[in-house]
């Protein structure tokens, strides 16, 4: 750091600021491509070759998309990208709308956001206990199979039972989730002007018509903000498959696919071809998040 600032204070005094700018940029700079832009470069070369480097063009992503696993796999991460942000957003949003300026309002959105503070892991064993099998006549000590039996019903094989078992997985993701986008888009609700909620509601409007068309409309920049944050996590989930049931029993995601290929069966074009497939999931939503928000920045 002492070189840097002995070189800016005796660079040239023609360029110095371009000078100044540059010794200040260039080790950021230089960190940046060693963390980021050269193991990208390389993930991507890796991905249209073989193990022994030899160059094989979109076999890798030809072998992802026929493989029954690999469209196991893209299938499980759709039905994780669909229900995940929409059960999370819709029950946040929901509890928000009804809890909000209401008596003990601040211990209920706490009870919703705990689990925010629970890594993912954490929460998969906590949700493991709870889906916990055992056979008919054994006493049951996962909480969900126990009350099936109070019910009088045969225990179920909640995590190995495909394909109910990746909706019973996305679960946990979904319980995490609806903490962050309740306090985002309650948030958002108490900024909603109560000039315009009176008017709206002094025209005649119901409860339901003033949500439809002034908090909607005014809180959208924060729904996408919710739906796309949701979405990236995710697109990238891993530790909630591999926790609970290590990619078995047809529940394994494009994440946990990677790691398996990659670091267990000796796959590391596969791995990487798996990688490149979720950058590209991941790449237009993080574009539309930035264009949605530069345009509520303008509009308000």
């Amino acid at each position: 750091m002492g070189l840097v600032m002995f070189l800016a204070d005796n660079a040239p005094k023609k360029g110095r600021d371009v000078v100044q700018l540059l010794l200040f940029v260039l080790p950021a700079m230089l960190l940046l491509a060693a963390g980021m832009i050269w193991p990208a470069i390389s993930t991507i070369w890796q991905s249209v070759t073989t193990k022994a480097g030899e160059f094989v063009g979109l076999d890798n992503f030809v072998t992802i998309f026929t493989d029954p696993t690999g469209q196991v796999v893209l299938r499980n991460t759709l039905i994780w990208v669909v229900f995940v942000p929409t059960i999370s957003t819709v029950v946040g949003l929901a509890y928000a709308l009804f809890i909000d300026r209401a008596k003990g309002e601040k211990i209920l959105k706490s009870l919703v956001f705990m689990p925010m503070a629970i890594s993912f892991v954490g929460a998969s064993i906590i949700w493991g206990f709870m889906y916990t099998y055992r056979s008919e006549g054994f006493p049951q000590i996962g909480l969900l199979n126990q009350i099936l039996v109070w019910l009088g019903m045969s225990p179920y094989q909640f995590v190995e039972t495909p394909p109910w078992n990746t909706f019973f997985l996305l679960v946990v993701m979904a319980w995490i989730q609806t903490g962050f986008a309740m306090v985002v888009l309650s948030a958002a609700i108490k900024g909603v002007p109560a000039e315009i909620v009176e008017a709206a509601e002094l025209d005649g409007a119901s409860a339901w018509e003033r949500f439809l068309h002034v908090t909607l409309p005014w809180i959208r920049g924060s729904l996408v903000v919710v739906v796309t944050t949701i979405t990236i996590s995710t697109l990238k989930v891993f530790d909630i498959v591999r926790t609970m049931t290590g990619g078995q029993y047809n529940t394994s995601v494009v994440a946990n696919e990677m790691y398996t290929r990659a670091f267990r069966l000796g796959q590391p074009e596969i791995g990487a071809a798996l990688a490149v497939v979720l950058f590209i999931l991941v790449l237009p939503i993080v574009i539309y998040n930035i264009r949605v928000l530069r345009q509520h920045k303008e509009t308000h």
